[in-house]
């Protein structure tokens, strides 16, 4: 079950190999409604994190190519999970089968620290409890505890001023048969600098720029066999999907460029869990019947979304083909993002 909180971080490059924390799949011992509650708490943080990172890096420049120009853009972006985001308040979440005699536990952009939680339940008439460890946060791992999303970009120069943006990672396996990853993302950049008279005469630019990507990511979960719980032929999957617009505004000059822009970020995102899970629970009753065993019931469709306005500024240097660009972006999950292109006409 390593890797299996992180799947997400992974999900999108092998460059990001940092390990999991056992266990997050032990939630399910608490009610299905409550262990919904829990996973959507503990990865919210992340996959909002993932969707403003894949609404970045666009573009780094306003101005739009020749017709048949293009550029190969390689980049990171990362967005910062807020302090405020680290933790989520138990009691606020109306749970009715678990308590803890914490107030609060760890996010997926946490510390590394569990919490201890108890789950009373009744099973076929019968009191029944257990307990299991909210799993701790990946924060240590994360530089600045930024969720990255590695890119690869094509881009286009069309008739009229136009950019077409092209991002694509055919569908790949990573691990030993654990898990795959496929990305789509496209976009067009359109330059109406000609629509301010005689600025288009003047190193300022303007674009208006839409993007759209959309990732899948199947995690196949290990079987196990603990004391209080087992997994068989399970797996989990990841869909999330993201949107942008922007207007964009940049200063080109021979080596650099400043640019700049606004606008509105959204997204969406699902986990889902399939497999047999099977939970045993202490009874309070002298042996044998001190136990009771039942199959688990998985939540469905956990669904996250995320949306705001963008502000953003960076840099750019030319050094003829190759360029190399940073920006900052500024919203929930402020983030950075650099790269390097090569670019032609």
């Amino acid at each position: 079950m390593k890797k299996l909180v992180l799947g997400v971080s992974l999900l999108f490059s092998s460059v990001f190999c940092i390990n999991a924390q056992d266990g997050f799949e032990n939630i399910l011992l608490a009610d299905v409604n409550d262990s919904q509650k829990l996973l959507q708490a503990y990865f919210a943080p992340g996959m909002e994190g993932f969707i403003n990172s894949m609404n970045n890096g666009w573009a780094h420049t306003a101005k739009a190519h020749k017709v048949f120009g293009f550029d190969l853009s390689f980049g990171v972006s990362g967005s910062m999970i807020p302090s405020d985001r680290e933790t989520f308040n138990i009691a606020a979440l109306g749970l009715t089968s678990v308590s803890s005699s914490s107030s609060t536990a760890q996010t997926f952009g946490g510390a590394n620290v569990e919490t201890q939680m108890t789950v009373n339940t009744t099973i076929n008439g019968q009191n029944a409890t257990a307990s299991f460890n909210s799993p701790g946060g990946i924060k240590d791992d994360l530089p600045m505890n930024a969720v990255p999303a590695p890119f690869v970009q094509f881009t286009l120069g069309l008739p009229g001023k136009i950019d077409a943006m092209l991002r694509l990672v055919p569908k790949q396996n990573f691990g030993k048969d654990e898990g795959s990853i496929n990305l789509l993302g496209f976009g067009l950049k359109k330059e109406i600098t000609s629509w301010f008279g005689p600025m288009d005469k003047t190193p300022l630019h303007v674009s208006l720029l839409a993007a759209y990507t959309k990732m899948d990511v199947d995690y196949a979960i290990a079987d196990s066999n603990e004391a209080n719980f087992s997994v068989q032929n399970a797996a989990t999957s990841f869909d999330l999907s993201a949107f942008t617009v922007q207007a964009i505004a940049s200063l080109n000059f021979p080596v650099i460029n400043l640019y700049g822009g606004f606008g509105y970020n959204s997204g969406n995102a699902s986990f889902n869990m399939a497999g047999n899970f099977t939970g045993t629970y202490d009874t309070g009753l002298p042996a044998p019947n001190d136990t009771i065993t039942q199959t688990l019931n998985v939540p469905s469709n956990i669904d996250f979304d995320s949306s705001g306005f963008r502000t953003s500024f960076g840099a750019r240097l030319s050094l003829g083909f190759f360029k190399i660009f940073a920006d900052y972006t500024i919203h929930e999950f402020n983030s950075l993002t650099a790269g390097v292109a090569f670019s032609f006409r």
